[in-house]
């Protein structure tokens, strides 16, 4: 054994020339091993895991016992692959990492070799515990079955010559060399951009997005988005931004953090990434992120059963990046997402930002209508439907032929997005509808209420696309100004999203009109407007203490 000692010294392990030898790395648990766990006299390297006589198993000369214990396994909604009980080199590995056995109960000691510090393999990251729910899985099979059943895996025989598969089985071995630990880890093949991570995962336009390309570094403001890692970029890191392989924080889906919104705002904090989105989500309406867990599942249904809100379902991070769009197309924050069509069909990667919308905010009515109004409507997706009498342009354009207000470069054939009313609030903010300080989570201010002087601030959200000046100088309709005199609302008359053309119709909503119920009363039972022409109409309502029986203007 002193001369088997003497040879791993010189040319490592497998008896060639190697870039390093074992007696180097962490897994040397003799008393001259160079890492704080080894032996208090043991001189041998190689016995702590093989012996050349009565080996069990017998390939490759192994010395220690199997376990024998049972472990609990990963297992996700997404995953295809049939991880089994641990087997063949993963038991192995486990003899000592799953913490079970003495580090030295081996077969050929009749006594175990004595370590100063520690029996077990201590309490940390090596320690993967018989509970390997939170670990990659092992001890399956990776063939072309499994490549064709889920298509973000390599095909086997694609997969680099460094990945070692054990009897066509994925096992510790696959990624590991127990023998040299040229990157850290034993790893095979260095985790610098998640190198090792793609050798076998194939996400789909995963390397164009930003989680994979963007040189953003953390400016060392806690916490740390990178607890695990050496390197220093957010590409660097890649993969392992989000995810850790082994001993994960979140068994789903091998996430760091149990806590989802935890894997996102560790960068999105400010401190790696350019936004501050986590501040957003501190204002006081806001998608409330931090309201669930455990609660979103890609393989959901497109409007989902349980209602919820997660960073995860409006942005896909394998494919966000920075690319801008024109409405109503998705942007690149938004790509690779799950929606609703306008006609209530789900997609499954939306092409429209209103369809990621629609999943919460369509036939599902999660959100009830924040006024009441004459026509009542909780399905945003029949409000902004191209066949209504009078909408917001999300889904196509809009009706109106004459918008005298609009400022350039908007014109009546402009499309806007949800999110140019419904976005973070503040000078600089984030784009999305992640938090404000407004109600209904818009970016500007808007007043619902009736009763107060005009001022223009409180229809700042109105007048950042229509022209203040042309509004109160009536530029559109005669009695605007006036009715902005006497403390009225834009939302008194007006439904911003637009009114379904199976409840109204062109001659009484044309113009956005679907009255306010809270400050326009009926006449003998009726609420109504009439469009007799351009700037021209009727009413019939009692509004501002004023009976309209008719009023024309």
């Amino acid at each position: 054994m002193k001369l088997l000692f003497k040879l791993v010294l010189i040319f490592g392990i497998t008896g060639m020339a190697s870039s390093q030898s074992i007696v180097t790395t962490k897994h040397n648990l003799s008393m001259y091993g160079p890492g704080t766990v080894k032996a208090t006299s043991e001189t041998e390297v190689c016995i702590f895991c093989h012996t050349a006589h009565n080996t069990n198993p017998l390939k490759p000369l192994w010395n220690r016992n199997d376990p024998g214990a049972s472990y609990t396994l990963y297992g996700s909604s997404t995953l295809k692959a049939l991880p089994g009980q641990p087997n063949g080199s993963s038991m192995m590995c486990l003899s000592c990492h799953d913490g079970t056995i003495a580090l030295g109960e081996v077969l050929s000691r009749g006594t175990l070799i004595s370590f100063a510090s520690t029996v077990n393999m201590p309490v940390g990251p090596s320690n993967l515990t018989t509970n390997l729910s939170n670990d990659h899985p092992i001890s399956f099979a990776y063939d072309v079955a499994l490549a064709t059943l889920n298509p973000q895996l390599r095909n086997p025989g694609t997969v680099p010559s460094q990945i070692k598969m054990v009897n066509n089985q994925l096992e510790c071995t696959s990624c590991h060399d127990p023998h040299v630990n040229n990157y850290t880890d034993f790893l095979r093949i260095t985790s610098q951009n998640s190198s090792l991570c793609v050798a076998c995962h194939n996400v789909t336009n995963w390397t164009t997005s930003s989680h994979n390309t963007s040189t953003h570094v953390w400016n060392a403001v806690a916490p740390n988005p990178w607890p695990y890692s050496t390197w220093t970029t957010v590409a660097q890191n890649a993969c392992e931004n989000c995810h850790n392989s082994h001993n994960a924080g979140s068994a789903t889906r091998l996430l760091k953090y149990q806590t989802e919104e935890s894997n996102c705002l560790d960068c999105h904090n400010g401190n790696a990434a350019s936004k501050n989105i986590q501040a957003d989500f501190a204002k006081t309406y806001r998608h409330n992120v931090y309201g669930y867990t455990a609660v979103h599942d890609p393989t959901e249904a497109a409007i989902p059963a349980t209602t919820h809100v997660e960073c995860s379902d409006c942005h896909n991070p394998h494919m966000a990046k920075a690319q801008a769009a024109t409405a109503p197309a998705v942007s690149g924050p938004l790509l690779g997402v799950r929606g609703v069509n306008q006609s209530g069909v789900a997609v499954s990667s939306a092409t429209n930002e209103y369809e990621i919308c629609y999943r919460c905010h369509s036939s599902s009515a999660v959100v009830g209508a924040p006024t009441p109004r004459v026509i009542a409507q909780n399905d945003v997706s029949l409000e902004f439907a191209l066949t209504n009498p009078s909408f917001h342009p999300v889904v196509g354009q809009g009706v109106n032929t004459n918008g005298p207000s609009l400022i350039s470069p908007l014109t009546v054939t402009s499309k806007i997005y949800c999110t140019s009313c419904h976005s973070s609030s503040g000078a600089g903010a984030p784009n999305g509808p992640h938090g404000s300080i407004y109600p209904h989570i818009l970016k500007l201010n808007y007043k619902t209420t009736d009763g107060t002087s005009y001022s223009a601030t409180d229809f700042d959200l109105c007048y950042s696309c229509h022209n203040p000046a042309s509004i109160t100088g009536d530029a559109s309709f005669t009695e605007h100004n006036r009715h902005l005199g006497i403390g009225a609302s834009c939302n008194t008359c007006h439904d911003p999203h637009g009114i379904s053309g199976t409840q109204g119709t062109a001659a009484n909503n044309s113009n956005l009109i679907n009255f306010n119920t809270t400050y326009v009363l009926p006449v003998g039972g009726v609420i109504s407007f009439t469009d007799t022409g351009l700037q021209h109409g009727t009413c019939v309502l009692v509004c501002h203490g004023r009976t309209h029986n008719p009023l024309s203007y």
